[in-house]
């Protein structure tokens, strides 16, 4: 363990402060409220499909390697390969209408997954959601972090980030509430589409509530860019400069939560399939737990995204790579909770190791994202966090819930074995994220160093408005 770093500058200097404008307290916080609820909607429109991996097999003929790629590679094809793009207009234009035009698109895309009469279909509608939610993080995190100063930035940071166990866990209750009911009831009928499968019927029942949101994003300010204030975004070239001479930070971080990522949708995309396969569960008695497990989910994992957000600020503030710690803190608990959870006896032992992996899930949510913006010089927030996204949700999404799948389908041969698939995958990967990140300390905290440097060396530089934006030198590791 590495010694004490100094602490970081306070509040009020230039460097620490993300925004150089003062933003009015009520104002910062209502478009987080709004964020929060779009992030919500994005992953209740992103999960709904985990519930309905059983009836999509059947109606579809598929096995579960192909199921997840519909979870995983379908959705993260488009959404990781536009991330750099779009940030970029985020990091040059109104973040708050990118985010509405975003939400528009997914919730369409979200609803058109009702529309689809065979796999190919189902597989292009999920690449079309992952291309409207691809605006989401990258913009909503630039925009928060030019909306609060450091000391509340991971607070910030974790009451949007809430909106990913909340929208989590409606998806889990939805799916254990509404989806016997449809199934009983055979085809439906909807306006417009005609007879669809039960299965479709809530894709549009869970896709169309987001028209709403994104009308209520555009009652949210766009607040003045901080150290990069009217300047526009950095070229791509000068982003990549930064991430040489950081890499050891920047990637390590990259890679490290990634990883944990593809613990996280590996494992969690797989949970209903779980309870539905193992303990000769009925149908009824598994949704039952599925149930438990959606309440469980949704107030542990918003309780722990707030503890660890408050958590990860008092780390901070006592030391640099404090919101390092408080990563390491979660992945402590999650790690033997998703790992030993389908090995119990019994369902209810099962669902009690879930709480723990929950709450250990939830703590890193606002830490690693705070770290980032913290490695992140203002200019390049938006395109730095789409790098971010790009390789957490390659990794994680994309690879997740298949590595989990193979191992199911291909080596243990066997869809009552998908508890064993998950345990190997679940150890695996978090010991090695546990690795990376404690690895990168000594790095992080130069890196840090590095992005204020950057930001105060802008600050001070006059540029003509058209003229191309060059890059202030910053420190190398």
């Amino acid at each position: 363990m590495s010694a004490p770093a100094q602490a970081p500058p306070p509040a009020s200097s230039p460097v620490s402060s993300p925004v150089s404008s003062p933003v009015s307290s009520r104002r910062a916080w209502y478009a987080v409220g709004v964020l929060t609820l779009a992030y919500a909607v994005a992953f209740v429109d992103r999960q709904i499909l985990a519930m309905m991996v059983e009836p999509i097999r059947r109606d579809l003929q598929i096995g579960d390697f192909a199921v997840s790629l519909l979870l995983g590679l379908a959705f993260a094809a488009f959404y990781t390969v536009l991330g750099v793009p779009i940030a970029r207009i985020a990091d040059r234009s109104n973040r708050r209408n990118l985010i509405a035009a975003g939400i528009l698109l997914w919730s369409l895309a979200t609803a058109a997954c009702g529309l689809a009469r065979n796999y190919a279909q189902l597989f292009l509608a999920r690449m079309s959601v992952g291309i409207g939610e691809a605006v989401l993080s990258p913009a909503a995190l630039s925009l928060i972090t030019d909306s609060f100063p450091r000391a509340r930035l991971a607070r910030a940071i974790a009451v949007y980030s809430i909106g990913m166990s909340t929208g989590g866990g409606i998806a889990t209750l939805l799916g254990a509430l509404l989806l016997p009911q449809i199934l009983a009831a055979g085809t439906v009928s909807v306006p417009l589409a005609g007879e669809v499968r039960p299965w479709q019927a809530v894709f549009f029942l869970v896709g169309l509530p987001g028209l709403v949101v994104a009308a209520l994003m555009l009652s949210v300010r766009e607040p003045p860019r901080g150290a990069s204030r009217g300047a526009g975004g950095l070229p791509l070239a000068t982003v990549f400069d930064y991430l040489r001479r950081q890499r050891r930070a920047v990637l390590g971080h990259f890679l490290g939560m990634s990883v944990l990522t593809i613990m996280g949708y590996g494992v969690g995309y797989w949970i209903p399939s779980f309870f539905l396969r193992s303990y000769s569960l009925s149908p009824e008695a598994a949704r039952e737990y599925l149930f438990a497990y959606g309440i469980l989910s949704t107030l542990i994992g918003a309780g722990g995204i707030a503890l660890g957000g408050w958590y990860a600020d008092r780390c901070q503030r006592r030391r640099s790579d404090g919101y390092l710690s408080a990563v390491l803190l979660g992945v402590v608990l999650l790690v033997p909770g998703y790992a030993l959870f389908p090995l119990m006896p019994t369902p209810e032992l099962a669902l009690a190791l879930l709480a723990l992996g929950v709450l250990g899930g939830s703590i890193p949510a606002a830490g690693g994202a705070a770290a980032l913006m913290l490695l992140a010089p203002g200019r390049m927030r938006a395109q730095l966090s789409a790098l971010y996204y790009l390789t957490l949700n390659l990794l994680g999404l994309g690879l997740g819930p298949s590595l989990v799948a193979a191992l199911t389908e291909f080596v243990f041969r066997d869809p009552a074995k998908l508890r064993w698939s998950i345990a190997i995958v679940a150890l695996s990967a978090g010991a090695c994220a546990a690795l990376t990140l404690a690895s990168i300390r000594p790095a992080f905290r130069r890196a840090v160093a590095a992005a204020g440097e950057f930001d105060a060396q802008a600050a001070g530089r006059t540029t003509n408005s058209s003229a191309q934006v060059s890059a202030p030198r910053f420190s190398q590791e």
